[in-house]
Parts: structure tokens; C-alpha cells; sequence
């Protein structure tokens, strides 16, 4: 398939892949082990896996646009500020 209209480079691809891997697991974990283990983190509300995931996912897009516009080198050490981020999200929030 020939994705060069959307000017998509490998990192991006990555990105959204990914994306649709994390939903995809999601799914399948939810499947067996329904209810989201809901706890209380560092936000002091309630959250499932999926809210965290959600907040991991709004947040990685804003930690890349953040680097495109500012730092505007490769993409490739944004994408691992983003996986940290994610797994503080996951640890703490």
C-alpha cells in the first residue's frame, strides 16, 4: 500500500501501529479479566485501564507535537518519552 499522500515517515507509522496494538490488547485483556481493576493514584479519582491508556495515548500525542514543534529532531527519542510516560501513567496515576 502506497501511504505517501499522508506523508507518514517510520516513526509515525510506529505510533499509530502501536496504537492499534495497545487497543487491541486492551480488548483482549478486558475480554478475560472484565472491570478495569479501577484504583485510586496520585489524581485521587477513580481509574480503570482504559482511562489510563487513554491518558497515556492523549498524552504521548502531545509529548510528540510537543517535540515536532520544538525540538523538531528525530522522532525516535520522543517515542521513548512517551513509553515512560506511559509507564508512569500506568504505575501512578
Amino acid at each position: 500500500m502506497d501511504f505517501s499522500w499522508m506523508a507518514w515517515t517510520q516513526p509515525t507509522a510506529i505510533f499509530f501501529s502501536m496504537i492499534a496494538l495497545f487497543l487491541s490488547g486492551m480488548a483482549v485483556w478486558e475480554w478475560f479479566v472484565p472491570g478495569g481493576s479501577p484504583r485510586h493514584g496520585i489524581l485521587r479519582f477513580e481509574t480503570t485501564r482504559g482511562d489510563r491508556l487513554f491518558v497515556s495515548l492523549l498524552g504521548s500525542a502531545f509529548i510528540c507535537l510537543f517535540w515536532l514543534g520544538f525540538v523538531s529532531t528525530n522522532l525516535w527519542w520522543a517515542l521513548l518519552v512517551c513509553v515512560a510516560y506511559a509507564f508512569c501513567v500506568f504505575r501512578w496515576v
